[in-house]
């Protein structure tokens, strides 16, 4: 097996995820973009390309598993290993779901299971190349359920569970699994939300992520203050908890 690389970055009009992309083309990677905006991904696509890159845009929606099997094989048509990064997902304000509980499964597909489910399709090859790299994108909202995101955090706890589980399945074969979980990051998914604060760059936290992957890390925070910070939260007793509006 050639030393090649191939990124499959799902979520790719993200702009964590494009941030991601600009960086591993520029370590030589092929990167296969895949979401629902194929005009957006083709943009990103030809910039990398046009930097001396190789890019394709592919359509990915984490609801519609009837696609996976064609962007898995898109995959599989590649040398070399085989990686996949995981940045799509979606938040809808708790208010809106309290409303319309009927949000939740699509909350849920976006964030856990739609990914879950091509992350598992993707498995079997990983583990017969006998490497390669899965980045799964979490949150720290998934670290306690907070009365203003408590969906959204338990789709995101769920999915991390999960990357733990294949973390295990795979580090048997030679692959391995990060879990990434950011905090607030200057993204289209955190725009207007009030009470943010120590925002960080979407690159920042690409470069954050290929570091873990170069040292082997399992679960990261970043920017890393938030390892802290929701260790604090953590520890706040459930009767004093229940009371705060955090």
């Amino acid at each position: 097996m050639s030393d090649s690389h191939t990124w499959i970055i799902l979520g790719a009009t993200s702009s964590m995820a494009r941030a991601f992309a600009r960086r591993v083309s520029a370590e030589g990677a092929t990167v296969l973009l895949a979401g629902r905006d194929m005009e957006d991904m083709r943009k990103t696509a030809a910039d990398l390309v046009a930097r001396g890159g190789r890019a394709e845009a592919l359509p990915f929606d984490a609801r519609t598993p009837s696609g996976f099997d064609a962007l898995v094989e898109r995959g599989r048509t590649e040398p070399g290993v085989l990686n996949a990064a995981v940045f799509v997902g979606s938040m809808p304000e708790q208010s809106a779901i309290d409303a319309d509980p009927g949000l939740i499964d699509g909350t849920v597909r976006d964030n856990f299971t739609g990914p879950a489910h091509l992350l598992h399709m993707l498995a079997p090859e990983i583990e017969a190349r006998g490497a390669g790299t899965i980045v799964g994108v979490g949150s720290v909202a998934g670290d306690r359920g907070r009365v203003g995101n408590y969906v959204y955090g338990a789709a995101k706890a769920g999915f991390a569970t999960y990357l733990s589980g294949l973390r295990n399945r795979l580090n048997r074969a030679g692959g391995h699994v990060i879990t990434v979980k950011p905090g607030f990051v200057d993204t289209a998914m955190t725009w207007g939300i009030e009470g943010m604060f120590l925002v960080a760059s979407p690159d920042a936290v690409a470069r954050d992520i290929l570091r873990a992957a170069a040292k082997g890390r399992n679960v990261i925070y970043t920017p890393f203050f938030w390892r802290w910070i929701m260790l604090i939260i953590r520890l706040i007793p459930e009767p004093v908890f229940k009371k705060l509006s955090i």
